[in-house]
């Protein structure tokens, strides 16, 4: 109950958002990072720490009453020692399944759901024969590691094979390669469940991605009604099927047909979830504090229409000019952008920042403010 400290593994700006949403409901919070004065850090205790420290770990784990994470490449280890030790309701055999493409792809299609046709890769000729098998193009991938794009090669011709297998290679874990779908649109839902076996979804997001990055989240995602239903019933099917306590993050593949192929599992707040902190009655924030904590889930239903742009480093410098100034083409356009900046020391490019949120009338609007700003020029 409020009251209670909550120990977080990880003390980026996922942290220090739920460290802000359970701040509000009561909650004390201690986090866990190597950087001083991490995001969270700046709104919670901090134990200065590498993630694998077990000592560091279980500090945390005598001075907190539940224990939660913040990003899923947390050392699966401590996540079982911790769990051994204090109460870690996510667990960490989630952990151990997303932390693991080929694990996570066989859970996923355990749930019911279709990933994209997929080869473990464990040589060169391997790699030859799995792209002949699935068609070029396809992506390599480590199965383990890699965000933003790192950790992964697109492949487009068999000349592009041996160089892609001597790079991979040297990353020391499992490859996989998957069959390249043509997708229309990026899809994501992000689903909450309390260890009493509460459900609820928020409204899938349409992904825009530039240089791989999440650029643009937008809500309501432009695909049909039907796409958008079956998006949350898979994530619901997920999130049942794996156990999840707290929230899941099902990234999908939309494609032209319809189809929907599940890419990536993410078990925490995710970032094309942002948008929910003031276009829902209930932020994914508070949602995964109140799953953790076994409360009742809040109503996730959306509020407004919005849409989420990422702000990394070379972003911002137009972004504080714009600050500064009074903003005549949201006042035409009726959109209202809700800024909210990480507290990250150093401004480097394609580094995440911090993000808006620009409520609007409906997302064209939200988009023609997004197109008309400098904050986003090259």
């Amino acid at each position: 109950m409020p009251g209670a400290t909550i120990g977080v593994l990880g003390g980026g700006q996922l942290g220090r958002m739920l460290a802000h949403a359970g701040n509000r409901l009561g909650y004390r919070f201690l986090t866990l990072d190597p950087t001083p004065d991490s995001p969270c850090g700046q709104t919670a205790a901090q134990i200065v720490a590498a993630y694998d420290d077990r000592e560091a770990a279980r500090e945390l784990a005598k001075r907190s009453d539940v224990i939660t994470y913040e990003f899923e490449n947390v050392d699966a280890g401590v996540a079982e020692m911790l769990e051994q030790q204090s109460y870690v309701p996510q667990g960490s055999a989630l952990l151990y399944t997303t932390q693991h493409r080929l694990r996570e792809k066989r859970a996923v299609e355990a749930a019911g759901a279709q990933v994209a046709p997929y080869a473990e890769v464990e040589s060169l000729v391997g790699l030859r024969t799995a792209a002949a098998k699935l068609g070029l193009p396809a992506v390599l991938k480590t199965a383990t590691g890699g965000y933003d794009g790192k950790g992964q090669w697109v492949l487009r011709s068999e000349d592009e094979l041996a160089p892609a297998w001597e790079e991979a290679s040297r990353s020391g874990t499992q490859l996989v390669l998957e069959k390249f779908i043509a997708f229309d649109k990026e899809i994501s839902v992000i689903a909450a469940r309390s260890p009493s076996g509460e459900v609820k979804t928020f409204a899938p997001a349409e992904n825009i991605h530039v240089h791989n990055i999440l650029h643009l989240s937008i809500v309501p995602a432009r695909v049909g009604d039907e796409v958008l239903r079956e998006a949350e019933k898979l994530a619901v099917s997920i999130a049942e099927t794996l156990g999840v306590v707290g929230l899941i993050a099902v990234e999908m593949f939309a494609t032209a047909d319809g189809k929907l192929y599940v890419n990536e599992l993410a078990p925490r707040p995710h970032n094309s979830g942002h948008y929910t902190m003031e276009a829902c009655r209930t932020s994914q924030f508070e949602q995964h504090i109140r799953a953790i904590c076994d409360l009742p889930l809040g109503d996730a239903s959306l509020l407004t229409p919005v849409v989420m742009a990422n702000i990394l480093g070379e972003h911002m410098d137009a972004l504080l000019d714009w600050m500064k100034e009074r903003d005549v083409a949201a006042e035409k356009l009726g959109v209202e952008p809700k800024v909210h900046l990480y507290g990250k020391a150093e401004a480097k490019a394609r580094r995440k920042m911090g993000h808006i949120n620009v409520l609007a009338p409906n997302v064209d609007a939200a988009l023609d403010w997004i197109a008309q700003s400098n904050i986003w020029r090259d």
